[in-house]
């Protein structure tokens, strides 16, 4: 079993910052991707950022060039570091991450517990 504790979240001023953490515990051997998604009231949750195991990475349209997505694989952490946020940054932001926790193969999806984040003046 695996599991994925998000930290980070919290109350900014627009075009303040903030830096997210998810790490990832349990049976891993490895993990192949880890994603950050977020969720807005009444709408959909969305990708906001991924990391693959090779170092790729892809941004929302909406995020490229304010924020960066990182991992210490070292740690089994990805990381969200946000800049410039804006009002409609606002939103749950929950980390998830496919994991492979056995020498056969078996892989693990599932989600952090999610953590807010909030940008008004």
């Amino acid at each position: 079993q695996v599991q994925l504790v998000e930290s980070g979240g919290g109350s900014v001023q627009p075009g303040g910052s903030l830096r997210l953490s998810c790490a990832a515990s349990g049976s891993i051997v490895s993990i192949n991707e880890m994603d950050w998604y977020r969720q807005a009231p009444g709408k959909a949750r969305e990708l906001v950022a991924g990391s693959t195991d090779g170092g790729s990475t892809n941004y929302a349209e909406y995020v490229k060039g304010r924020f960066t997505i990182s991992r210490d694989k070292a740690k089994n952490t990805v990381y969200l570091e946000m800049n410039d946020l804006k009002p409609e940054d606002t939103a749950v932001y929950s980390c998830n991450a496919l994991v492979t926790i056995d020498h056969v193969g078996s892989t693990w999806y599932g989600w952090g517990q999610g953590t807010q984040v909030t940008v008004s003046s």
